[in-house]
């Protein structure tokens, strides 16, 4: 460890640094071509409310944080320590500590969203973990940055144990006076559970997706198919061999073309990423994308159809395809959560609602920022078009309407469309030639 404060100011001034590790030598080098000021810095805050919110819940490590926090939550009993998740690129996702505690260390952005990495914040228990690819500890004065001298971190990396990519950085942080010998080997072996349960959940997960790949294979006789990983690795084919063991690139939801010309149809399954491969035989045609059309008005329970499948969807369900449909362009859950809950919403409660909604939309519901991909249609969408349309008729008009779009909902966004449709509907009707139909609609 650097022999105190002095020899870090010596060194990180440009002058010697005898006394100071090999390692962190290093570091502080690599930091300060950086660019980084040690004094009056804090690292950035790059990830907040709905995208840490989105980030955590994506994060294959989501699955594993209750494990390690009850592994080691002995470690952080005391005041002043602090547990730690960060992903492969030194955001901190989880903290844990108790609340005094992870007040201070929101002072020095040691909270979840901050950005530890050695090129935001230099040396450190996460960064240089990441920096070097193993076990690493940061004494005190060997921190770059002087906001995080008052600590000692310890920081092990966890791998997927399937690719052996990093995946984040375990750190147990605590006051430097109070360093513990002992948390290298606990969480060393934090680290072994947590990489055995990563390894018994993607087991768990390939066998309920194989079920899922199963009924789905069903409904398409006559298909190619396979599920793969979101790295390309090819998991199970049907029939076996007609693809190679691993694509060429990591999949992504929709039409996928490979470089041999075959067009194949890719749809996620889980959150964490497995992918249904679809390639119909050439005599069904090419893989295209599943027309997509919302009937709400004057619906309580409104109908979508998919390939002509007709699904009826929960008031829920129809608000936010309703949504989504009213925002081509896309939205956040936290947009989303407004626009349907309003301003006392959760987003949390959005994303379940999304997750099921996957179960009829598929690939259609793409995710960052959330929207309805292809072809999509809606009653509610023609009607506005022709309102837009100064020659339509009256009658072509009232054919369109059926009636209050989504009536007896409350959402903000459905009672602003169904508000804005109705009356942009009676003032046209009002401004006809037609006496009767223009009373009928005066009151």
């Amino acid at each position: 460890m650097a022999d105190g404060p002095d020899a870090r100011d010596r060194a990180l001034g440009g002058g010697s640094a005898t006394g100071v590790r090999d390692p962190i030598r290093a570091s502080w080098s690599r930091a300060r071509r950086q660019g980084l000021p040690p004094d009056a810095y804090l690292p950035p805050v790059t990830l907040v409310d709905d995208e840490l919110a989105r980030h955590r819940e994506e994060h294959p490590l989501t699955t594993i944080w209750p494990l390690l926090r009850r592994t080691l939550s002995g470690l952080v009993t005391d005041p002043g320590r602090l547990l730690f998740l960060s992903d492969a690129r030194g955001h901190l996702l989880w903290v844990q500590g108790e609340h005094p505690t992870l007040r201070a260390a929101e002072r020095v952005h040691l909270l979840p969203g901050a950005l530890w990495s050695e090129d935001a914040a230099g040396t450190s228990g996460v960064g240089t973990a990441l920096a070097t690819g193993r076990p690493f500890q940061v004494f005190g004065a060997e921190h770059f940055l002087s906001a995080a001298t008052a600590y000692t971190c310890t920081a092990t990396p966890i791998h997927d144990p399937a690719g052996g990519e990093l995946l984040g950085i375990l750190d147990f942080t605590c006051p430097e006076r109070n360093w513990q010998p002992l948390a290298v080997p606990l969480l060393d072996t934090a680290r072994r559970l947590a990489q055995a349960e990563l390894e018994s959940v993607r087991l768990r997960e390939e066998a309920r997706v194989s079920t899922r790949y199963v009924e789905r294979i069903a409904r398409r006789l006559g298909s190619k198919s396979a599920i793969v990983d979101p790295k390309g690795r090819v998991l199970r084919s049907d029939p076996p061999g007609w693809l190679p063991q691993r694509l060429p690139g990591p999949p992504r939801e929709g039409p996928m073309l490979l470089p041999g010309g075959q067009v194949l149809l890719a749809e996620r399954l889980a959150a964490g990423g497995l992918y249904l491969l679809i390639a119909e035989d050439t005599a069904s045609g090419p893989v295209t994308t599943a027309p997509l059309r919302l009937q709400a008005l004057g619906l309580r329970r409104a109908r979508l159809e998919i390939a002509g499948t007709t699904h009826e969807l929960t008031r829920r369900h129809a608000e936010i395809v309703t949504t989504l449909l009213s925002e081509p362009g896309g939205m956040t859950a936290k947009a989303i959560t407004e626009a349907v809950y309003g301003p006392g919403g959760r987003p949390a409660t959005v994303r379940a609602e999304l997750a099921r909604l996957r179960a009829i939309l598929g690939h259609r519901l793409a995710s960052d920022p959330y929207r309805l991909t292809g072809d999509c249609e809606a009653d509610f969408l023609d009607l506005d078009r022709a309102l837009s349309v100064p020659t339509t008729s009256i009658d072509t008009l009232l054919d369109h309407y059926r009636g209050h779009l989504l009536p007896g909902s409350t959402a903000p966004r459905v009672l602003a469309l169904r508000e804005t449709l109705h009356e942009r509907l009676r003032r046209r009707v009002l401004d006809s030639a037609d006496p009767d139909t223009a009373l009928r609609w005066s009151t």
